[in-house]
């Protein structure tokens, strides 16, 4: 293998097609994304140089900040709570449940196997409540509460769309950690046991810092997925109510295929990589950082 690796020729033959196809797939669509954010129109009408100026107007662009909380708001409680939720249920598998836990693992699994779109509509029904009631607010009705309408205000639509994803996506972060948790090697958590170490020493001091990278994976994975959200919250709400719900990656749609703006669509794109780059440079800090002090 040592070999094989110092030798140029081979290497570039075993790395030389996956770069190119990752060159003509992502590197040159980037590059030409970027081009655009300094012009302004689009194929039909022309495109006019304007510098920077797409980028000056993200600045005073209410819909932009409007969009970019709503994102940023999302992506931290949907990450905290899909993350920390499949940990948990990773745990309940491989500690608890144990051989048991493969019918379980498959049911939690099975929903983000499921179409977006499908799964919106069901979540429609259930939280509707015109023209028909639907089982959450029979619910309420039943407990002496007035229906909701849950679509109606940002708030209460956030909170759904969170739902809804969540219980998409908490199954899949569950396997996810449960195959780095089963790497744990069990003389060590024999030791622990016989020198009186309790459950939840043992999670924090053995569990955690050796499930770290698979951890740090699903926390990188999980930040990056929800800040570029849009076809959960487009099968949903489609933004609304108004454009309360709207993302950046949503904003940046219409902009650029409803509007016919591709210069400014480029720029809020732009915007989204810069967050997503931020966010994982932060993670990756954050980890060495606690590595470093434990």
């Amino acid at each position: 293998m040592e070999r094989v690796l110092g030798d140029r020729k081979a290497v570039l033959v075993l790395l030389g097609p996956a770069m190119l196809v990752y060159t003509l797939v992502m590197m040159i669509p980037v590059l030409v994304s970027l081009g655009y954010s300094l012009f302004d129109g689009n194929a039909i009408t022309g495109f006019s140089y304007v510098g920077v100026d797409n980028l000056t107007r993200l600045w005073g662009d209410e819909q932009v900040h409007q969009s970019l909380v709503f994102t940023i708001k999302y992506a931290l409680v949907l990450t905290t709570t899909q993350v920390a939720l499949g940990y948990g249920l990773a745990l309940l598998y491989v500690f608890v449940l144990k051989r048991a836990s493969s019918l379980i693992r498959t049911l939690l699994f099975f929903p983000i196997v499921l179409p977006t779109v499908a799964v919106a509509l069901m979540f429609q029904k259930f939280f509707e409540i015109a023209p028909n009631t639907g089982p959450v607010n029979e619910m309420l009705l039943a407990l002496g509460s007035e229906p909701m309408d849950f679509f109606g205000s940002g708030m209460s639509a956030f909170w759904v769309i969170i739902l809804m994803d969540l219980w998409r996506s908490a199954g899949f972060y569950a396997v996810l950690l449960y195959t780095g948790l089963v790497d744990i090697p069990e003389d060590v958590m024999e030791s622990a046991r016989m020198e009186g170490a309790g459950t939840f020493q043992m999670i924090r001091h053995i569990i955690i810092p050796l499930s770290m990278p698979v951890l740090l994976s699903s926390l990188i994975f999980s930040i990056n997925g929800t800040l570029k959200v849009f076809d959960s919250i487009v099968a949903l709400t489609n933004g609304g109510p108004g454009t309360e719900t709207a993302p950046l990656t949503l904003y940046m749609f219409r902009t650029s295929f409803s509007y016919g703006d591709y210069g400014y669509g480029a720029s809020i794109a732009l915007l989204l990589t810069i967050l997503s780059l931020l966010f994982t440079i932060f993670v990756f800090r954050s980890a060495r950082r606690d590595v470093t002090e434990a």
